[in-house]
């Protein structure tokens, strides 16, 4: 984890699913998991250990309630659930959680509302702001409901090399990983990382997890499907 990174705790008992999210995380530049863990006791040997600017938390663990969970942070927290009680909703809120995402949910929803909230932390880092500043900040941590509208980052302005990767995906026949749109665009991994980063967070591209026998699921990027 890099000076400057958000750290990120992702807490979901599914560990595919909660894999997929820190893999979300992972790909947007300013953004690093700290941690990823299935259930509440895990999730509090890891905040013992470590620091974390965020929670990525699940409602439903095999050990307790997610919500009671975020009660407990002193990190910031939002709720990524399948759960549609109000109530719980409403105690979410309630607990202190920035963010409410039912899945299923598009990838680049989640990365769109991670892009709002990293704008959130940089308009609130000043030891004192404006009223203007938070509203951006508050705005921010509701962006606009389509993802394509929202800018991640300056690689997601129009370039020649943005034009390139995004093309060498739609061309492609099946998912691609970083490593391969580097290599046939002639770029480093860690360039066609950071554009397909930000062209799944303007819902360009979609980003999933390949999983192998052995190992860290890759990321593999495709163009989305064509209503």
């Amino acid at each position: 984890m890099g000076r400057g990174e958000l750290t990120v705790l992702v807490v979901d008992d599914d560990f595919r699913v909660a894999n997929l999210h820190a893999g979300i995380v992972s790909a947007l530049p300013g953004f690093a998991v700290g941690a990823t863990v299935n259930s509440i006791a895990a999730a509090r040997t890891a905040l013992a250990d470590g620091m974390f600017d965020l929670a990525l938390v699940d409602v439903y663990l095999p050990d307790g309630s997610g919500v009671d969970l975020v009660r407990e942070l002193s990190c910031d927290a939002m709720m990524l659930t399948a759960a549609t009680e109000s109530a719980t909703v409403r105690a979410a809120l309630s607990a202190g959680a920035l963010g409410y995402l039912v899945k299923p949910f598009d990838h680049a929803v989640l990365a769109t509302r991670l892009a709002g909230y990293a704008r959130y932390r940089r308009l609130l880092s000043a030891p004192e702001v404006a009223a203007a500043d938070v509203d951006a900040a508050l705005a921010a941590l509701r962006p606009a409901t389509s993802p394509t509208s929202v800018s991640t980052g300056a690689a997601a302005a129009a370039s020649p090399t943005k034009d390139l990767v995004l093309q060498a995906v739609r061309d492609a026949d099946v998912a691609m990983s970083a490593a391969q749109v580097a290599a046939a665009i002639g770029i480093s991994r860690a360039t066609a990382q950071r554009y397909l980063a930000n062209l799944v967070g303007a819902g360009d591209l979609r980003m999933q997890l390949r999983y192998g026998s052995t190992g860290r699921p890759e990321q593999e990027y495709s163009a989305p499907r064509r209503a």
